[in-house]
């Protein structure tokens, strides 16, 4: 399996009136095409900085970084798609006009871009909701259009900055299953941020522990079931057993 992106301690610092500020230092990192990952960290530890770099949103400051075959740090790259923390969908487009809004906003959408949109609002069950405005749809659906809008030009590399803080616990869990399912149908490389130890459990195969800013890497874990989740897997002694280490790890090595 080849990499898809490679960061060679990268870092990124800020220039402020009152001085620098080092928001990420060394970072090194690798990861596979096809393989999901999620980072956990303290609040200020530049997990979301980081998001931004590999989405071209934000420039490094030091260290290499590449996506693909490209260096990062030009304009913002076609082979990414972000899911933000909000959905962040236009309330005077429908459904499926939001969803292809990463096509319309550089083109005319074709038939097939209609097609693929609503091939993805079929593949999260939103069909029916295509041609209504967001403000009818629940946040945890709104969500799904914001995922299906991420994948809508078809990047190599899918970016989520914690999508699902706000909603209601039994619509995360529902949310974390179908995340799961289209990353194992799409066969997308996956990077989520997440304060929640046992969502990035659940979805990812490995796990980056980063230390309070300047944020580091302190911590790589495996994690050692298949690709296929379900709900029933929280309940397991394994699953309790390797969110209570990692909360152990993350409090020790992240402070």
């Amino acid at each position: 399996m080849s990499a898809l992106v490679e960061l060679d301690r990268l870092s990124k610092v800020y220039s402020t009136r009152t001085g620098d500020v080092v928001a990420l230092q060394g970072i090194t990192l690798t990861i596979d095409e096809g393989e999901f990952v999620a980072v956990v960290g303290p609040s200020g530890c530049g997990k979301t900085t980081l998001l931004k770099i590999l989405a071209n949103l934000e420039q490094h400051t030091g260290g290499t970084g590449i996506l693909g075959n490209r260096e990062l740090g030009g304009k913002a790259s076609d082979d990414v798609g972000m899911v933000f923390q909000k959905a962040t969908l236009l309330p005077w487009l429908d459904i499926l006009a939001n969803v292809l809004l990463p096509v319309t906003l550089k083109r005319r959408a074709s038939a097939a871009d209609r097609e693929a949109a609503m091939d993805l609002l079929r593949m999260v069950g939103l069909e029916e909701f295509a041609h209504k405005r967001p403000d009818e749809l629940s946040g945890g659906m709104q969500q799904r259009a914001a995922i299906c809008r991420a994948l809508v030009h078809h990047p190599s590399l899918l970016l989520m900055d914690e999508p699902f803080g706000a909603l209601d616990a039994m619509t995360r869990d529902a949310l974390n299953v179908e995340v799961n399912r289209i990353w194992r149908e799409t066969h997308k490389t996956a990077v989520l941020i997440t304060h929640s130890i046992p969502e990035a459990v659940f979805l990812a195969q490995r796990v980056i522990v980063m230390s309070a800013r300047p944020g580091r890497i302190v911590e790589e874990i495996e994690i050692p079931f298949g690709r296929e989740r379900t709900l029933e897997l929280m309940g397991t002694p394994e699953f309790a057993a390797l969110s209570a280490r990692i909360r152990r790890d993350f409090e020790v090595k992240a402070a």
